[in-house]
């Protein structure tokens, strides 16, 4: 049996029953789902990990329930600012981009960047024209418009706070995907909006290759949901892979030491999802939930939101 496998995530924080309703909750389980069953036909058919992320992302993109693509949440001047990220495991080839707008689906652009630019990160007008170039898809401002997140920018556009997702509660937006192929090839992928009201063309960790999203066959693929200062500080997917490649760590106790160690020692909230190279999953998290999905070989998949 080939060891196939995917993980996603679609954001980590404050995520309770009491903050959930039971219609809205059944809607994330929906949408984690699909994306997890549609990844996995991918692998199952041969499909590369970097197919296999690549879609992942994109419906999750797609999902305005979701703080990347479509459902992003509002800058301080009412716009749209993403940033994402594609990395191989194989060739350790990556693709970036950060505060781009009115671009459908921005892990798109990162696979375009990694296949036919000699750079990896690109940013605002600039990967825009990139993206022209290569017919990546846009869409208008009303696309990207939610009701609910319009009403919670507009609470706190005329002041000097930030927050961390569309909700009331504390979450951290972010999507992302990690996969193993049939030959044993890693791959990650990481999408966001941002923080809503975010001042001064923000970035935070997502498109940061290293600290958001990681990948090399050798060690693991990764992709990170949290605050984002503190992920960078931390070099989160790095120091993972890292304690892999040179203290002999399995993926798990790596995952471990970061997240739920060096990651709360400062205040660092939030969690990741990986897999390594034998095709073994890890989902840490250190806040109260995450929402999150996954399905290996043999193995029945399965949706989450809470805690086990």
């Amino acid at each position: 049996m080939q060891n196939l496998a995917i993980a996603i995530h679609g954001g980590a924080g404050t995520i309770t029953p009491a903050s959930m309703t039971p219609e809205l909750e059944k809607a994330y389980k929906r949408a984690l789902s699909h994306a997890i069953s549609e990844s996995f036909s991918v692998l199952e058919k041969g499909g590369t990990a970097l197919d296999a992320v690549e879609l992942a992302v994109v419906l999750l993109e797609d999902s305005p329930l979701f703080n990347a693509g479509r459902g992003s949440v509002f800058t301080k001047e009412g716009k749209h600012e993403m940033d994402a990220a594609i990395m191989c495991g194989k060739t350790l080839e990556a693709g970036a981009v950060a505060g781009i707008r009115s671009i459908r689906n921005p892990v798109r652009l990162t696979r375009a960047i990694l296949e036919h630019s000699d750079h990896v990160f690109l940013s605002g007008y600039g990967a825009e024209e990139f993206a022209r170039k290569y017919n990546i898809a846009f869409e208008s401002e009303e696309y990207f418009y939610d009701q609910h997140r319009y009403k919670q920018w507009r609470d706190v556009r005329d002041t000097d706070i930030f927050i961390l997702d569309h909700t009331e509660e504390r979450k951290f937006g972010t999507v992302g995907a990690v996969a193993r192929d049939s030959n044993g090839d890693l791959a990650a992928a990481t999408s966001t909006g941002g923080m809503t009201n975010k001042n001064y063309n923000r970035i935070g960790d997502s498109p940061l290759i290293g600290s958001g999203t990681y990948a090399n066959n050798k060690t693991c693929a990764i992709s990170c949901t949290g605050h984002g200062e503190y992920f960078i500080r931390a070099v989160v997917a790095y120091d993972i892979s890292c304690l892999m490649e040179y203290k002999g760590y399995t993926l798990q106790e790596a995952c471990d030491e970061v997240v739920m160690n060096k990651l709360v020692k400062f205040g660092g909230e939030g969690g990741l999802i990986a897999v390594d190279g034998k095709g073994e999953l890890a989902l840490p998290f250190n806040s109260e939930g995450m929402y999150r999905g996954y399905r290996s070989s043999g193995k029945v998949g399965r949706v989450a939101i809470y805690k086990d």
